[in-house]
């Protein structure tokens, strides 16, 4: 049976969202039928409009109710409230050894526009259309998600609250606490004071990483990045960050993370390192094309360079931990949040781009 849905439609590379009727193909054994009462807004939905063919529907936070099961899901059932993260194949090596971060599969899982067999999810005007962004593309009322990205929730947080938290906020809480491990007294940078950075200061000011440094451009987040646990701030306009970074940690930091996809604050990352230090890169300067980088800093010091897929995140199990560490107050995502109506998406990416939301969701139902 097929589902007709309102969805958030782009036609052209970062183009403005039209509002249209669309219609859900019918579940297969192992998906879901979603209906999203919140999705937050990412970095990611306006790259993938780059990468995927157009018209599409995106979005890749969803949180709602689920409405409808495939005859072979057997541990979410209807009724129940889930967030919707990220997707994996579940066969692959990384998959089969619990570690979906590391699947073989992932780009064409989240770029692809179709399920993984090629096949399309969403209809418009009776053509099919890219869908399937991160196998749930949740601009929309419904989604069709697969059982293996779903996150049942016991919790009674608003639907924004669960939303905010299935990509950017794991990720960057998820880079220290899980990638890198950090340890009380290690120090780290974090390059780019957005959802990821900000989600990151917090998640280092529980590891206890010292001194917690936050860089950016933009004045008011670094105040918030002081709020939220940074013990030193930089703004990357005043002089030479890495001789800054160096003097603040003495012979450099331990981690550094670089969350805003500048070329210069990446060579920064890399340059502040203490010898044996590690630089974790959560998104690519340039992504997609080449841009001159030299390895010369990373061999001078010893250093690993290091992507970073989700956070090195398990969902079902750091979802909920992030979602109880916030109910203690030890991790107030909350404070990063703008919330809009699901019509005024367009109204949502402009205040996005222009850096007047950190982290953005839309209210849906």
């Amino acid at each position: 049976m097929t589902t007709k849905a309102t969805a958030a439609i782009v036609r052209e590379p970062q183009g403005k969202f039209t509002f249209e009727t669309i219609e859900l193909e019918e579940l297969r054994s192992d998906e879901v039928l979603v209906r999203n009462e919140a999705s937050g807004i990412c970095h990611t939905d306006f790259v993938g409009q780059e990468l995927m063919s157009l018209p599409g529907v995106f979005g890749h936070e969803g949180a709602g109710i689920v409405e409808a099961v495939g005859s072979g899901v057997s541990h979410i059932k209807s009724g129940d409230r889930v967030i919707v993260s990220y997707p994996s194949c579940g066969v692959c090596p990384g998959c089969l050894e619990g570690h979906p971060y590391f699947c073989d599969h992932h780009i064409a899982l989240g770029f692809g526009g179709t399920r993984l067999d090629g096949s399309k999810t969403i209809k418009l005007g009776g053509k099919s259309i890219s869908g399937a962004f991160f196998q749930q593309s949740s601009f929309a009322t419904h989604s069709i998600t697969a059982q293996r990205n779903l996150v049942p929730v016991k919790s009674n947080q608003a639907a924004e609250m669960l939303a905010a938290i299935p990509c950017g906020v794991q990720t960057g809480a998820g880079s220290i606490l899980n990638t890198f491990k950090v340890s009380p007294r290690e120090s780290l940078a974090v390059f780019g004071a957005g959802a990821v950075g900000l989600s990151a200061i917090m998640a280092g000011k529980l590891a206890g990483a010292y001194p917690l440094i936050a860089i950016d451009v933009v004045e008011e987040r670094l105040n918030l990045a002081l709020e939220l646990g940074a013990t030193h701030v930089l703004n990357a306009k005043h002089g030479d960050v890495a001789t800054h970074l160096r003097e603040i940690a003495t012979g450099g930091v331990n981690y550094s993370l670089e969350t805003s996809g500048n070329e210069q604050a990446l060579n920064n990352a890399i340059a502040c390192l203490s010898t044996g230090g590690e630089c974790g890169m959560v998104i690519a300067p340039h992504f997609g094309q080449k841009y001159p980088f030299s390895p010369t800093e990373v061999f001078k010091r010893a250093a690993n360079l290091r992507g970073i897929i989700q956070g090195s995140s398990v969902p079902k199990t750091f979802l909920p931990t992030l979602l109880k560490l916030n109910k203690q107050g030890r991790f107030p995502y909350e404070r990063l949040i703008t919330v809009y109506d699901f019509e005024d998406i367009n109204q949502a990416v402009v205040d996005t781009k222009a850096g007047r939301a950190i982290k953005p969701v839309l209210k849906i139902s």
